[in-house]
């Protein structure tokens, strides 16, 4: 995943991490280090800030064919589908876009339902863990 777009804590420190702008107050994710994506706004101080580590889901849907190129994966490996979902997030009222969490499925998800951010894995070998960011649903947060 792309470096600076979450923290590099595990559990209740977990957090995405967006950038706001100084001028007009809005918050970017992904994160804006150059300037102000506002268009009513000519900021250009940009200010890192965590962001909220709960919020709804907006939409869900599942990936179940192995995406072309240059999607990267091993095509000797069986592909296994994913779930994808958006939330709200609760204080900034954005919509941020990941995977569920490993174990969740369509069944697990309703639009409304409370989750939160966790840490994941998106892919590891033998010398490189890359991580990312996914969704769970509260009530079955442990």
């Amino acid at each position: 995943m792309v470096a600076g777009w979450f923290t590099d804590a595990q559990g209740e420190s977990f957090r995405l991490l967006g950038t706001r702008c100084a001028a007009c107050s809005t918050v970017f994710f992904p994160r804006e280090d150059a300037f102000c994506r506002n268009p009513g706004c000519g900021g250009g101080e940009l200010t890192e800030v965590p962001l909220s580590r709960r919020g709804r889901v907006w939409s869900y849907t599942d990936g179940r064919y192995r995406p072309p190129a240059p999607y990267l994966s091993d095509p000797q490996v069986e592909w296994e589908p994913y779930v994808l979902v958006a939330v709200e997030l609760a204080a900034e009222r954005m919509v941020v876009l990941g995977q569920a969490a490993p174990g969740v499925t369509l069944a697990d998800l309703a639009v409304g339902m409370e989750v939160e951010v966790v840490a994941g894995v998106l892919d590891e070998d033998a010398t490189t863990t890359r991580t990312t960011w996914h969704w769970r649903p509260v009530e079955v947060a442990a």
